[in-house]
């Protein structure tokens, strides 16, 4: 039997992928079965799925696609967190890191899936809760300086303790999923999915420390806002979900494994790394 009778799509919000869905909806109900939709992007898509809540869909689904770039990939990701069902990208337009397959491939992959032909990673996600606000993501968060307002001045406790501060226009706290999005651009490390822990990482410091730090997914992690700080926004992947100032605190705890990607073994993280980001060798020393 077939592992996959329930298909959940979760859409680029305006990008068009017509004959990629029914591709989809073709493959999906020549075996009987059935594809769903948010009842926003359902209504995109012409009857060709099944309009249910975000939370049913993944609930119900046997695989998630997310039809569109990283973007979608994380939010298809935030939806699936913590229900275990397995995500699969179908890049639509750039190439992402997340994205497994393109629009051709994906025939061939839902076969391969539901014939028990691929792998699942497990992806860590970080929580942070303060400032009035309760956020999961997959890349990071960031509190970072509003514009206008004076600089993010930071502390960073681990485990109750006090450790550094940062002056910076932002500090990210990134998954190893992030490493190689905001965290990268601002100078921090590639790090392998399969690690478990958090970097926190600086944007145009200028304070006498200016480095990276990694903590392992055990250790508790705070922000302090400190007084000389600005108002600051606070950021999951990307999104502004709140406000915090000096005296507020938030605390990001790492989730181990809280969502779940299909792999099919085509390419591994450091191909897609070299290809996005178009490293092609180094130097060699005379």
């Amino acid at each position: 039997m077939g592992l996959v009778n329930t298909v959940g799509l979760v859409l680029h919000p305006e990008r068009e992928c017509a004959e990629t869905v029914a591709t989809i909806v073709e493959w999906t109900r020549s075996r009987g079965g059935t594809v769903l939709a948010s009842p926003g992007e359902a209504a995109r898509l012409d009857g060709a799925a099944v309009a249910v809540e975000a939370g049913q869909l993944v609930r119900r689904a046997d695989l998630v696609l997310s039809l569109g770039g990283d973007g979608t990939m994380l939010r298809a990701m935030r939806l699936a967190a913590g229900v275990g069902t397995p995500v699969l990208g179908v890049n639509v337009g750039r190439l992402g890191f997340l994205a497994e397959v393109d629009i051709p491939e994906v025939p061939e992959a839902l076969c391969a899936i539901d014939e028990h032909r691929f792998t699942v990673e497990e992806r860590s996600g970080v929580r942070a809760v303060g400032g009035g606000c309760e956020e999961l993501a997959f890349n990071d968060i960031a509190l970072v300086r509003v514009p206008g307002d004076r600089s993010a001045a930071v502390g960073i406790r681990v485990d109750g303790h006090a450790f550094v501060s940062y002056a910076a226009d932002a500090v990210i706290v990134a998954t190893p999923t992030g490493s190689t999005a905001y965290s990268f651009s601002a100078g921090g490390p590639i790090v392998s999915p399969g690690a478990e822990g958090v970097l926190v990482t600086p944007v145009a410091p200028h304070s006498a420390f200016n480095r990276a730090l990694y903590l392992s997914g055990g250790e508790k992690l705070e922000l302090d806002v400190l007084p000389r700080s600005g108002e600051l926004a606070v950021e999951a992947d990307g999104r502004v979900v709140g406000r915090v100032g000096p005296g507020d605190s938030v605390g990001v705890a790492v989730l181990p494994g809280a969502s779940r990607v299909v792999r099919l073994g085509r390419t591994t993280f450091y191909q897609r790394v070299q290809r996005k980001l178009r490293i092609t060798g180094s130097p060699e020393a005379d």
